[in-house]
C-alpha cells in the first residue's frame, strides 16, 4: 500500500460516541480520511455506493440492517469492498460470522489506538485480521470447523437449509433465547423468530420444544460425529 494516497474510510455505527472515538485515532493519520458516516446497515449500503470508500469500518450491530448484511449487499455487487468489522465481543463465532459477511477483518471496540490503524492498513493491503494471534492457518481452521456443519446437517437430512439457519439452531441448542441469537448475530429479534419458524417447517417439528430438543441433540451429534 502506498501510503501517499488519500485513504477514503465510510464508518458505520448506531453510537455518535463511538464514531467521534474513532474519528479522534484517526485525526493523526494523514493518509486517512473518513468521508461519511453511518447510523444503519441501510444508510451505510447507500452511502458505501454513493461514497466509493477505499475501505468501510463498521459495528456488527445496528439498526434497520446489521453491519454483517450490509456487508453482504455491498460485497454482491462490489465483490472488492474491504470491510472490516468492530464488535464489542470476541471469539471464533464472530471471526466466523464476519468473514462469512464478506469481512477482512474484526477488531474489539476496546482496543487500543496502534492495533485499529495496524487493522486498517492490513485490510487496505488486502490482507485478513481477525487479531494478533489468528494467522492464516488458525483463520482456515475456524472457518472450516464453523462451515462444516452446514453441510453435515444439509447432507443428512437432505434439506434446503442456509448457513445462518444452522448458526440459529446451533445457538438454539445452546440455550439461547431469540433475544439472545439476535444480538450475538447483529439481527432483529423477529428475523431470529422467523428463521426459528423456518427450522420447524423444514425440520417436520410441530413445536417450539421439539426444535429445542432437536437442537440440542444436533450439536452433541455434530460434537461427537466421525472425523474421518
Amino acid at each position: 500500500m502506498k501510503n501517499e494516497k488519500n485513504i477514503r474510510i465510510l464508518l458505520g455505527d448506531d453510537h455518535s460516541l463511538l464514531r467521534e472515538g474513532i474519528t479522534s485515532i484517526l485525526q493523526n493519520e494523514k493518509d486517512l480520511f473518513i468521508v461519511g458516516e453511518a447510523e444503519n446497515g441501510v444508510e451505510l449500503v447507500d452511502k458505501y455506493f454513493k461514497l466509493k470508500p477505499d475501505i468501510v469500518i463498521t459495528d456488527i450491530t445496528m439498526p434497520k440492517m446489521s453491519g454483517t448484511d450490509a456487508s453482504k449487499k455491498i460485497k454482491r455487487k462490489e465483490p472488492e469492498a474491504k470491510i472490516l468489522f468492530l464488535s464489542m465481543h470476541e471469539g471464533e463465532e464472530y471471526i466466523y460470522y464476519t468473514y462469512k459477511a464478506g469481512g477482512s477483518g474484526l477488531v474489539n471496540k476496546n482496543i487500543i489506538k496502534g492495533e485499529l490503524i495496524f487493522a486498517i492498513r492490513k485490510v487496505l493491503n488486502g490482507e485478513f485480521y481477525f487479531g494478533p494471534d489468528i494467522d492464516s492457518n488458525i483463520l482456515g481452521k475456524i472457518i472450516e470447523s464453523y462451515s462444516s456443519d452446514y453441510n453435515y446437517l444439509k447432507n443428512k437430512y437432505n434439506l434446503d437449509i442456509s448457513e445462518r439457519e444452522v448458526d440459529v439452531l446451533h445457538l438454539i441448542g445452546d440455550g439461547l433465547s431469540s433475544t439472545e441469537i439476535a444480538d450475538k448475530l447483529g439481527v432483529g429479534k423477529r428475523t431470529i423468530d422467523t428463521h426459528r419458524i423456518n427450522l420447524m417447517q423444514k425440520l417436520n417439528l410441530k413445536n417450539l420444544p421439539a426444535l429445542i430438543r432437536f437442537a440440542v441433540n444436533f450439536n452433541q451429534e455434530f460434537k461427537d460425529k466421525p472425523t474421518h
